[in-house]
């Protein structure tokens, strides 16, 4: 549809100006053309606004459970549309260590219906057993329940939509530590649009729990030379809880 495509180019649009800032680059080039597309607003049938208005993630739920069997059939938003599974997270869900929030699923994730399954994931399953930990032992999630289509990252109405599923697991669950993986994952939660590389390695807070910003896995995997700073980053999550990274080879 048109305001779909229109924000999907937008969203690509806001990725590659964010990853061009945190590289070093102050000035870019645009066609006028472009420019002139963008400021077109798109056509919005109001029937399908005023569904997606008028729907909305409750702020009550009584259990875990009861946020999954929700999420399983929202509609909240049109992610319902193009999605094959919802992914609610995984893991320990009493008090763990550490929570992991990502932006959103992919595509080996909507087939699935987990976190961080695919390369990335594969990724960041090597950097939790790195720090101590199983994967059953750690809880990970995303931003949004839902795949954005074309691989964008999730529109901030997309996000406000499906925020309060976050906040009630993040409450349920009280993690020790909260880890922010990429730049949308702290957006999301904190509200910050800062850049990534300004955050990251930073003491945040959240609902009075820490927070340690740091690079998405898939970031690492496009620049592995960001793996030892992502890698201080967790050491620093590891001395917060009075553990140490067991040796390698153990």
């Amino acid at each position: 549809m048109a305001e779909t495509t229109f924000y999907s180019l937008l969203g690509d649009l806001e990725n590659y100006l964010n990853d061009q800032r945190d590289t070093g680059v102050q000035r870019l080039e645009v066609d006028r053309a472009v420019l002139a597309e963008l400021a077109k607003e798109p056509t919005i049938d109001p029937v399908e606004a005023l569904a997606v208005e008028t729907a909305g993630v409750p702020e009550n739920f009584q259990s875990l459970e009861a946020i999954a069997e929700h999420v399983l059939s929202c509609r909240s938003c049109s992610l319902c549309q193009t999605r094959t599974n919802p992914v609610f997270g995984e893991g320990c869900t009493d008090s763990p260590d550490i929570l992991f929030v990502g932006e959103g699923p992919g595509a080996s994730e909507d087939a699935q219906g987990r976190p961080f399954v695919g390369k990335a994931g594969q990724l960041l399953t090597k950097m939790i057993e790195a720090m101590g930990y199983k994967r059953e032992q750690v809880f990970i999630t995303n931003i949004i329940k839902c795949c954005p289509p074309n691989h964008r990252s999730p529109l901030p109405e997309e996000m406000e939509i499906c925020l309060p599923y976050l906040r009630q697991q993040i409450e349920m669950i009280q993690p020790k530590v909260v880890v922010g993986l990429g730049a949308t994952a702290i957006k999301g939660l904190l509200g910050k649009t800062a850049g990534i590389t300004r955050l990251r390695g930073t003491w945040q807070e959240y609902q009075g729990i820490k927070l340690m910003p740091t690079f998405h896995p898939s970031y690492l995997l496009r620049d592995p030379s960001k793996k030892k700073i992502v890698w201080q980053d967790l050491q620093l999550v590891l001395k917060a809880l009075g553990r140490e990274a067991p040796a390698k080879g153990k």
